[in-house]
């Protein structure tokens, strides 16, 4: 990039450092995969072998892969990983593009933030608890907050580089 689009902030450094933090709550979440694994696997060979599954397997593993999911949404939209249908915009010229681009980055941005900001209402009122293990449901609720704020920081970062764009064009 020749020069920030945000000339009274170091948007660079900002912009690297919400990325890192997404990169390592992302490889975080990755590592709750192999407790998720090996307890399933577990669970099988008890219910395969001795009759005996383990108890609240179903459970755990729901509340380990909402974790994983939610760690990773940010870093998933930060390296383009999310589906993107092009079939209309990809006829129109690059800056019809880059503005359209704008506005459903505005309207993710709107959802994402009205997401974030319920999740945490939500999080902080609730005390339902699992059925099986009685674990809490509130950090997990408040988890759907994090993961959407984070994930609007990421769009927010996608809009400013467009809007940034839009302007050199």
């Amino acid at each position: 990039m020749l020069h920030d689009p945000l000339p009274f902030m170091n948007w660079t450094a900002v912009k690297e450092g919400i990325q890192r933090i997404n990169r390592r709550l992302c490889h975080a979440g990755m590592f709750l995969l192999l407790p998720m694994m090996f307890m399933t696997a577990g669970d099988v060979v008890g219910r395969t072998f001795w009759r005996a599954p383990v108890s609240g397997t179903v459970e755990l593993s729901s509340y380990l892969l909402s974790v994983f999911i939610l760690l990773g949404l940010a870093y998933t939209h930060q390296v383009g990983g999310h589906v993107r249908v092009s079939v209309l915009t990809s006829r129109l010229p690059e800056r019809g593009r880059l503005f359209l681009n704008a506005v459903t980055i505005s309207l993710g941005l709107l959802i994402i933030g009205i997401v974030a900001w319920q999740g945490c209402l939500i999080g902080l009122r609730t005390s339902a608890v699992s059925d099986m293990l009685r674990i809490p449901q509130w950090p997990f609720r408040l988890l759907v907050a994090l993961g959407a704020f984070l994930l609007w920081l990421e769009l927010l970062i996608e809009l400013v580089d467009t809007i940034g764009e839009l302007k050199r064009r």
